[in-house]
């Protein structure tokens, strides 16, 4: 069986490279040249822990191959699947452009039974769309071949994307018909086979389960940093709070820690897609809506305490700012925390001095020289009036305190992900502050 990826971003690198590993042909098309060229040479354009590694194996073998043409591969592919991005409309709805574009080329150029697989992350209804648009290409040639559309979701988290896909909790196809769902169960065999369970359901369900997962992740973390702030009124530690419930079998303890609100490109797209989805059909998701406002209000939560701590007059500060991705093992900076952050030191008059492992790249892409970049942690404290944590990269987790006091024009530390010891601190000499904790 030879297969097809259509999107060499996050989700199509990574599972195109897993699939290849587990001894699939897999070709992998993508419109930009520049990035096939990349691949071609054995390079990732995306930073993913192991995958260049895995990349280079499995081009090597001949498992893995590039084109910036669909259209070249269609006789030789028995299984499309598509993983363009769907970026947020300004209405928060999914742009869908990009997913009927591929199932138009497939219509215009198949000449066999294809199965069109859509991994991105799309609205319920969109496989409808992606089959009217392969009809449509069919029609235009006034030929009859048979295809079948499916959908089969994606679950990884960026940072561990190789672990999650090699050993995943669930695999969700969605299908319509049995030559689909052979088709498929062929391609996942190596996993059934290892032990991890796969999941057939119709196809809305598989498109509503990927939205209605990341939902509620989402609402965990919105949840407990609503929490976090109510600990930090009545005294309460919410670290204490979420090792109490987490014990909970019922509840558990993933997704339960307090910090600057979620980031990146799944949770909080997805999250205002579904509201849209619900919205354009008469029904208004007020959880949904209420997890939007709390992670909105969370990102700005060092600022908040920041601002305090200098009665309002932060005019001139410098501050030190660790973390720049939206989470550790990451470059990602969509809808990251410390962006909103940045602009609002700078609106306040704030001078920013920031560090990040792998991120500064992309943040010089996204914001240039507004703030400036330093070449370690350390760098970021010399004459700083306050430190800023925002992303829990492992080797921010233990100090030298006293090069921090050595170093800081004033030793105050706000902790945005809970790393750090309020003892330790205290006992240093160090003021600390944290996200629900007393």
């Amino acid at each position: 069986m030879k297969v097809a990826i259509v999107g060499t971003g996050y989700v199509g690198l990574v599972s195109a490279t897993c699939l290849a590993e587990v001894g699939l042909d897999l070709i992998c098309v993508d419109i930009d040249p520049a990035k096939i060229e990349v691949l071609k040479q054995c390079k990732s354009p995306i930073y993913e822990p192991g995958l260049e590694e895995m990349l280079q194996r499995n081009i090597q073998k001949g498992r893995l191959t590039f084109t910036t043409s669909l259209e070249s591969v269609m006789e030789e592919v028995d299984v499309v699947f598509s993983a363009v991005g769907t970026p947020p409309d300004e209405d928060g709805s999914a742009d869908l452009q990009y997913v009927l574009d591929v199932a138009r080329t497939v219509g215009k150029y198949m000449t066999k039974y294809v199965l069109i697989v859509t991994k991105s992350t799309v609205p319920v209804g969109t496989a409808k769309l992606v089959e009217r648009a392969i009809k449509d290409e069919l029609i235009k040639r006034n030929v009859q071949i048979d295809y079948d559309v499916a959908s089969n979701p994606e679950f990884l988290k960026e940072g561990d994307a190789i672990d999650d896909f090699m050993n995943p909790d669930r695999i969700v196809c969605g299908v319509s018909s049995d030559r689909a769902k052979a088709l498929l169960e062929d391609i996942y065999k190596p996993f059934v086979l290892n032990g991890h369970p796969l999941i057939f359901t119709d196809i809305a369900s598989a498109e509503m389960i990927k939205y209605a997962a990341n939902a509620m992740l989402a609402t965990r973390i919105s949840f407990m940093n609503d929490i976090a702030n109510l600990c930090e009124i009545v005294g309460a530690d919410v670290n204490m709070v979420r090792k109490g419930i987490g014990s909970d079998q019922r509840i558990g303890s993933k997704f339960l820690h307090a910090g600057v609100g979620y980031g990146g490109s799944c949770f909080p797209k997805d999250v205002k897609a579904l509201i849209k989805t619900a919205d354009n059909l008469n029904y208004s998701l007020e959880v949904l809506k209420a997890v939007e406002r709390v992670n909105d209000k969370q990102k700005l939560n060092l600022f908040d305490k920041l601002d305090k701590y200098y009665n309002h007059k932060l005019s001139g500060k410098r501050i030190a700012l660790l973390g720049l991705a939206f989470k550790p093992n990451t470059d990602d900076m969509r809808e990251a925390p410390s962006l909103v952050l940045i602009k609002k030191l700078l609106e306040y008059g704030c001078e920013i001095f920031a560090y990040d492992p792998v991120a500064m790249e992309e943040s010089y892409r996204r914001i240039g020289n507004s703030v400036t970049y330093c070449d370690n942690l350390y760098d970021t404290l010399q004459g700083a009036d306050a430190m800023l944590l925002v992303t829990e990269w492992s080797e921010f987790r233990i100090l030298d305190l006293n090069k921090v006091k050595s170093l800081m024009k004033k030793p105050v530390i706000f902790d945005g992900r809970n790393i750090y010891d309020h003892k330790e601190m205290s006992d240093n000499g160090i003021d600390y502050f944290s996200i629900g904790r007393p």
